[in-house]
């Protein structure tokens, strides 16, 4: 029998070769400039935070004195992917290479925002370039540190409160990514889930965590790699959930750990 295509997932990346402050976000061929002043936005938009420094490093290819930083423990490494058309899974998605989003934190009392195991310390010591989840040494960096209110218990509320910060941040990108025109990617790719009636059926299990504050995952954002809309599986009571090898690409998991 003839297989059967369930889903058609399209994504176009737009590579950037430069990253700037500027004071509004824009794309201009392959310079990303960001929006400096929106910082204090998130700030006065989430009483659990106090601060937020905003920081690019360059390619550590290009400067490798730029990574000779002490930072606070490293949250997350985000990609900047949005959807143009469709849901997660298929449709359309536009996606930024040469650039990644880095969330760090600490509370006031300098407690770090991790769980079993925290990563503050000189940048250069503290992630492996190159591997799957982290940038190369040829990719920019967007640093975001969040600084939490100080004395409160240790709760999802701290660590979710630097994440949706960073989301906010990011969707501002994602809102001009929109926009581009996809006849202008810097390449395209097409990803197909298929059902092969009388073919194996193959399922590959994957154990993420669901214990609280950091050690947590989330699915189903709004947006790839996103924050705002997903669902805590710690919310789901960690009960089994199936994806597609699509929603899978693009983005439906994102672990908070």
């Amino acid at each position: 029998m003839e297989e059967i295509v369930m889903r058609r997932l399209a994504i176009k990346s737009f590579h950037i070769e430069e990253v700037e402050m500027g004071s509004a976000v824009a794309i201009k061929g392959k310079k990303l400039l960001l929006n400096k002043s929106r910082i204090q936005e998130l700030i006065d938009a989430d009483d659990l935070i106090t601060d937020i420094k905003l920081e690019v490093i360059e390619p550590k290819a290009k400067n490798p004195a730029d990574y000779d930083r002490e930072i606070n423990t490293i949250m997350d490494i985000i990609p900047i992917s949005t959807k143009v058309l469709g849901t997660l899974g298929e449709g359309l998605t536009h996606t930024l290479t040469g650039v990644y989003v880095m969330l760090t934190g600490v509370d006031e009392d300098g407690r770090q925002m991790h769980e079993f195991g925290s990563s503050e310390g000189r940048l250069a010591e503290q992630m492996v370039l190159g591997r799957c989840g982290t940038p190369s040494e040829n990719d920019y960096i967007i640093h975001m540190d969040v600084t939490i209110k100080g004395g409160l218990p240790y709760d999802r509320h701290l660590p979710n409160a630097c994440f949706k910060a960073c989301d906010d941040f990011i969707q501002d990108i994602r809102a001009i990514l929109k926009r581009e025109d996809g006849r202008h990617a810097s390449e395209s790719h097409e990803f197909f889930d298929k059902v092969r009636p009388g073919g194996k059926k193959v399922v590959i299990v994957k154990q993420i965590a669901g214990q609280g504050a950091m050690y947590d995952n989330q699915l189903f954002s709004d947006e790839p790699s996103g924050f705002e809309g997903g669902t805590s599986i710690i919310d789901m009571c960690n009960m089994p959930m199936i994806l597609s090898p699509n929603e899978y690409r693009d983005g439906a998991l994102r672990a908070l750990v």
